[in-house]
C-alpha cells in the first residue's frame, strides 16, 4: 500500500479565482443559449476560462508535486490525480445521463430521440472511463468526447497534461521548460490569428480568430485542444518553479475583477470579418500575458479578513464540482428555450437564473455528500 503524502498549504486566492472563473463559465453558457457565440454575447469571451483553468492547474501541479518525486512513485501520482478528479467526472456524467432525454425537443440535438436506452447506457459506461468517444458513437449530434456532459472535454486534456508532466516534463530544467513554453506560445499565436499551417482549421471557420474548440476527435478540434492546453498549463508550471510573484493589497479582488473583465470583454473588432484578427490578438494577449500575470498576483498576494477567506474557500470548494456538473443543465435549458420561444423575456431570465442557482446547489451538495466522502474512502483504500 502506498503512503499518502499530506497536501501542502493552499494558495487561497488562486482557489477563489478558480471559483470566479467557474461561475463566469456557467453564465457564459446560459447566455450562449440565446446568442449562439455571436458578437452580441454579453459574456463574449467566457470560453477563455478553460485556458485560465489550465494555467491554474499547471501552477498547482508544479507547486504540489515538483519537490516530491523522491518520495512518490508514478503510480502514486496517478492514483492521487484520479482520487482528486475522477469521482466528480463520474457524477457529472451521471447527471448528464439522467437529463439526457430532456434535450429531445431541441432540433440541434438531432440524435437524442433516436437513441435507445441501451445505447445510452453503453455510451455512459464508456464516458465514465474518460475514454473519448469517436464521432460515429455520438448520441447527441455535436460530436463531443462525452455527449452526456460536454464540459468534461477539458478534463480529458488535463489528464493528458498530467501524464506528460509525470512521464517526462517534470524532468525538464527550467531552461528547457521555458523553451517548451515559448514554442507553445507560438502555437497559441498561430491559432489566434487563424494561420492554418496544418491545413485543418478551415473546418472551424465558424470560430475564426478565436480559441474556441477542443472537444472532438476531428483533426481541427485536436489541434485546438492541444494548443489551448500546452501554453497555459506549462506556463503555470514554469511560474510555480521560478516563483516570480507580485504582491498587491487586495490581490483577490483585483484579480477577480481582471478575470471577470477579460472573460466578459465584448467581441473585439465587432462582427466585421475584416476586423476578426483584432479578436485573435485580444485572445492571444489574454492567454499569453494576462493569465500568467493574474497567477503571479494571486500567488504573491495575501487575503486579509475572515470574510474574504471564507469567500475564497467557498469558491474554491465548489469550482470543480460546478464546472463539471453544470453543462447537462445547459442542454436542458437550450431545449426548454427552443420550445418556449413565445414566453416573455422575463420568464426566460427567471429560468436562466434558476438554472444558475440550481447549478450552484448541485455543485455544493455533490461536494459535501459525494465528492469529499468518496475521496476520503479512496484515500483510505489506496494509500
Amino acid at each position: 500500500m502506498s503512503t499518502y503524502l499530506a497536501s501542502k498549504p493552499r494558495y487561497e486566492i488562486l482557489d477563489g479565482l478558480r471559483g470566479v472563473a467557474a461561475m463566469m463559465v456557467v453564465a457564459f453558457h446560459l447566455f450562449e443559449t440565446y446568442f449562439h457565440m455571436g458578437p452580441d454575447q454579453p459574456i463574449n469571451h467566457g470560453y477563455l476560462a478553460v485556458d485560465f483553468f489550465f494555467a491554474l492547474s499547471g501552477f498547482v501541479i508544479g507547486y504540489a508535486y515538483d519537490d516530491r518525486w523522491d518520495k512518490m512513485s508514478l503510480k502514486n501520482f496517478f492514483k492521487r490525480r484520479l482520487v482528486r478528479l475522477h469521482p466528480m467526472l463520474i457524477f457529472g456524467t451521471l447527471v448528464g445521463l439522467v437529463l439526457f432525454y430532456c434535450g429531445g425537443d431541441f432540433a440541434e440535438f438531432g440524435k437524442v430521440n433516436e437513441t435507445p436506452w441501451y445505447s445510452l447506457l453503453l455510451v455512459c459506461l464508456v464516458c465514465l472511463t474518460m475514454f473519448p468517444l469517436p464521432a460515429r458513437f455520438d448520441i447527441r449530434g455535436w460530436g463531443e468526447f462525452n455527449p452526456l456532459n460536454g464540459a468534461s472535454w477539458s478534463l480529458l486534456w488535463e489528464y493528458f497534461a498530467n501524464v506528460c508532466y509525470a512521464l517526462f516534463i517534470r524532468r525538464f530544467s527550467n531552461l528547457l521548460l521555458g523553451i517548451f513554453v515559448g514554442v507553445s506560445a507560438a502555437l497559441t499565436v498561430i491559432l489566434c490569428f487563424d494561420i492554418d499551417v496544418f491545413g485543418v482549421l478551415e473546418a472551424r471557420s465558424w470560430a475564426k480568430h478565436t480559441v474556441v474548440g477542443g472537444w472532438s476527435l476531428s483533426a481541427d478540434q485536436l489541434q485546438v485542444g492541444f494548443t489551448r492546453l500546452l501554453y497555459p498549463f506549462f506556463a503555470g508550471l514554469l511560474l510555480s518553479r521560478i516563483k516570480k510573484f507580485i504582491t498587491f493589497k487586495g490581490g483577490f479582488w483585483i484579480c477577480s475583477l481582471a478575470v471577470v473583465v477579460l472573460l466578459a470583454m465584448p467581441r473585439v473588432g465587432g462582427a466585421d470579418e475584416q476586423n476578426f484578427w483584432m479578436n485573435g490578438a485580444y485572445e492571444a494577449f489574454s492567454i499569453l500575458i494576462m493569465f500568467p500575470l493574474i497567477l503571479a498576483v494571486g500567488a504573491g498576494s495575501e487575503i486579509k479578513g475572515n470574510a474574504s477567506k471564507k469567500i475564497c474557500a467557498f469558491l474554491g470548494d465548489i469550482s470543480y464540482p460546478l464546472y463539471i456538473t453544470h453543462y447537462p443543465l445547459i442542454y436542458w435549458q437550450m431545449s426548454w428555450a427552443a420550445t418556449h420561444q413565445d414566453l416573455p423575456a422575463s420568464t426566460h431570465v427567471f429560468f436562466a437564473v434558476s438554472i444558475f442557482v440550481i447549478a450552484i446547489g448541485i455543485a455544493y451538495a455533490s461536494l459535501k455528500l459525494y465528492d469529499l466522502p468518496v475521496r476520503e474512502w479512496l484515500r483510505k483504500r489506496w494509500f
